[in-house]
C-alpha cells in the first residue's frame, strides 16, 4: 500500500461528506480527524435520534449505521484503487446504554485487507470526560477495483467541468 499524502486524505474525507444520502446526511458527520491509521468522526447530539420520551437514550441502529459508514471511510482512506464497497458482515457489541445529550465519537480502521476484502473494528463513545465506550463494532466489506477508483473517478470529473 503506498501512503498517500495528507491533502489527499483530505480530499477523500470531503468528498465521503459530500456524498453522503439519507440518514447519513442526517447525523450531520464532522471529520475530527483522518489518517492512515484510522479515522474519527464527530456526530452532534440529536434529539430525534433518541428512543426515550426524555431524549437521552440514543436508538442502537443509529449507532450501527454511524460505524457502517465511518468503516467506508476508513477504508477508502487505508486502501488505493477502490471503485465500490459493500458490506458484508457488520457486528455490534452494545456495552453499556447510549444515554446522554453529548456529541458521539466514533474512531474507525481497517485492520486488514486482502484484494477483495476489508476488515475493520472501531468504538463509540460520547464527547464526556470518562470517554466510556458505549459499543464496538467489527465489520468485513467487498472490495471492487478498478482501472479508476472512486477517488480518481471524482477528481476527474471535478476537473474536466
Amino acid at each position: 500500500m503506498t501512503h498517500p499524502d495528507q491533502k489527499k486524505l483530505d480530499q477523500i474525507a470531503r468528498m465521503w461528506n459530500h456524498r453522503g444520502r439519507g440518514l447519513i446526511t442526517e447525523m450531520n458527520l464532522k471529520i475530527e480527524k483522518v489518517a492512515i491509521d484510522g479515522v474519527l468522526v464527530r456526530m452532534p447530539f440529536n434529539p430525534a435520534f433518541c428512543a426515550d420520551e426524555v431524549k437521552t437514550l440514543l436508538h442502537g441502529g443509529v449507532l450501527t449505521a454511524l460505524l457502517d459508514s465511518v468503516f467506508g471511510l476508513a477504508n477508502f482512506v487505508a486502501i488505493d484503487g477502490i471503485s465500490s464497497m459493500a458490506t458484508l458482515d457488520l457486528r455490534v457489541d452494545y456495552l453499556r446504554p447510549a444515554k446522554s445529550r453529548a456529541d458521539v465519537m466514533v474512531r474507525a480502521e481497517c485492520i486488514r485487507q486482502t484484494r477483495h476484502i476489508a476488515f475493520n473494528s472501531g468504538r463509540i463513545w460520547f464527547d464526556e470526560p470518562d470517554q466510556a465506550e458505549v459499543a464496538r463494532g467489527a465489520a468485513s466489506f467487498a472490495l471492487t477495483r478498478g482501472e479508476v477508483s472512486i477517488f480518481d473517478a471524482m477528481t476527474q470529473s471535478r476537473s474536466s467541468k
